[in-house]
Formats: C-alpha cells, structure tokens, sequence
C-alpha cells in the first residue's frame, strides 16, 4: 500500500490533485484559501492564492478591487490618496480637496508648499510681491486694495515722506505747515535743537525755537531790551518806532504801569501823566 497523502484540513486524498505545502502540511486548495485567505475590503470575497493581492494599512484588496472609489481607475500602480477611508487617485482628490493657485490658476497639489492668505491660496514661488516681484515667502507683507506688498516696497510706494530729508516716515513723525516730518529733522534753523514737542515759530518757512527767533528777528524791549516774541499769549505795546513787554511799560519815574493810561513821552523815556506835570 502506499503511503496517505492527505490535506491537513479535510482529511481527502491530494494524489492526482493540485496542492500547496505549508509548515503544518499539505493543503488542497479549498481549504488552503478558506484556511489563509484575506478577505477583500472591496468585494468581500477571498483573495484566492492564484490572485494578486494589494493591501493598505490593514487592508486587503483583489488587484481589481483596489480602484479609485470616484472614477474607479485602478490603483494598482497608481499614486493614491486616502481620504475618510476612501481611496482617491491624485486626479480625484485634487479635483475634490485642492485649491486653485490664486496666482496662475493650477491646482495646489496635496504636499505642495504653499501660503494661505484672506481665504486664497497660492503656490509659494506664486505668491508675489505687487512691486518688486519677488517671492515673499515667510517675509513680513502688507495687503493693500487686492495687491500684497514686501515691507520695503510698500514704503516707498504709499509711506508719507519727510519734508526734510524726503526718507519715508515708518512710526511716529510730527506735522509741519501740513507736511510730514521726522521728529528728529524737525529741528530749529538756528541753533539745531529739536523742536517736536517744543514752542517754536518759522521765519520763511524755516522754524526757529523762542530764543533764536528772539534774538534774530524780535523787536528788543525799550525797558529791558530783551526780545519780544509774542508767543505764548505774551502782550507788548507799541509806540512809534519804540516797543515794550507789557510788564515793562511803566512810567520812568514812580514805575506805575502805563498799559490802558495816558502817557507822555519824555526823550527815550515815558511819564505818567502826573509825573510829566510835576516837572523835572
């Protein structure tokens, strides 16, 4: 008698029958596949053992099963992608899930670089500074009207300019005579000193602070001889070609202020009216 050649499974004769040997012995090939087969994620059927099978994380899928769940194009050398565990080629899921460059009109491919802005998207070599044309990549920009600006571009296109020195003025700055300035340019014709924040007033439209106007323009005090300037409320009489601070007009004699009284003038000096009767 020969020797039993059986399947390890069911026990029936292999002699005369196609077989496959595994470590725990032979097995037809019913069992073999009923035994070892994975399940089609797909179709739900045994991927048999004369079948090509492709699996995906955990999955298992006859070769023509593993198709695109949209157009059905098979996957089987394909790039895929997977979505909610839908299995979607490139075209697909592009077509799906990727934006439009808002630059160039192409898709923006999954993976791709890109920058994200005010609800657009565009490639990164595509997102473009509206002056100098250069990528701005991950640089500071400023929007403005649908056009995107690099910092220095931006600047020089729309950033007020100082009247003195014409650089544009990026923080602070003071106004002078309806003209921007730099707080550090706006400073006194005559002795340099910064006059932001300061009183000061302008001779042919150059500004000059209190004391150099004083001394280069005012009119000297008959009385104390020290310039009248005017500013800050300050009150001064005139009389011919003669001028006086308000404190300063009094009578030569009794020093009773004059301002509102009759005077009399007496030579460079000036009377009360009692004091010119009184005589020398």
């Amino acid at each position: 008698m020969s020797e039993a050649f059986d399947c390890a499974k069911c026990s029936e004769s292999l002699y005369g029958r196609k077989y496959i040997q595994t470590d725990n012995g032979p097995y037809c090939v019913p069992c073999y596949d009923n035994t070892f087969a994975n399940t089609c994620a797909e179709c739900q059927q045994l991927i048999g053992h004369d079948s090509r099978e492709l699996f995906y994380e955990d999955r298992h899928f006859h070769e023509g099963c593993f198709r695109c769940c949209r157009c059905q194009r098979s996957l089987a050398d394909e790039p895929f992608t997977c979505q909610d565990s839908e299995l979607l080629c490139n075209d697909c899921y592009c077509s799906a899930f990727s934006s439009q460059c808002s630059a160039c009109g192409e898709t923006v491919m999954p993976g791709s670089r890109k920058l994200e802005y005010g609800g657009q998207t565009w490639h990164e070599h595509c997102f473009l500074c509206s002056g100098c044309e250069q990528p701005l990549g991950s640089r500071s920009f400023v929007p403005d009207k649908g056009a995107h600006y690099c910092v220095p571009c931006y600047e020089n296109k729309f950033a007020p300019r100082c009247a003195r020195c014409s650089k544009t003025l990026t923080q602070g700055g003071v106004t002078y005579r309806e003209q921007p300035w730099h707080r550090e340019c706006l400073v006194c014709t005559g002795c340099q000193t910064p006059l932001a924040g300061q009183q000061f007033t302008s001779r042919d439209d150059d500004p000059y602070c209190v004391a150099c106007f004083g001394e280069l323009f005012a009119p000297k005090c008959s009385s104390c001889k020290r310039p009248i300037t005017g500013l800050g409320g300050g009150k001064y009489v005139s009389f011919e070609e003669r001028h006086w601070h308000h404190s300063c007009f009094a009578c030569a004699r009794c020093s009773t202020s004059l301002v509102g009284q009759g005077f009399v003038p007496d030579g460079d000096q000036v009377l009360c009216q009692g004091c010119s009767q009184a005589g020398p």
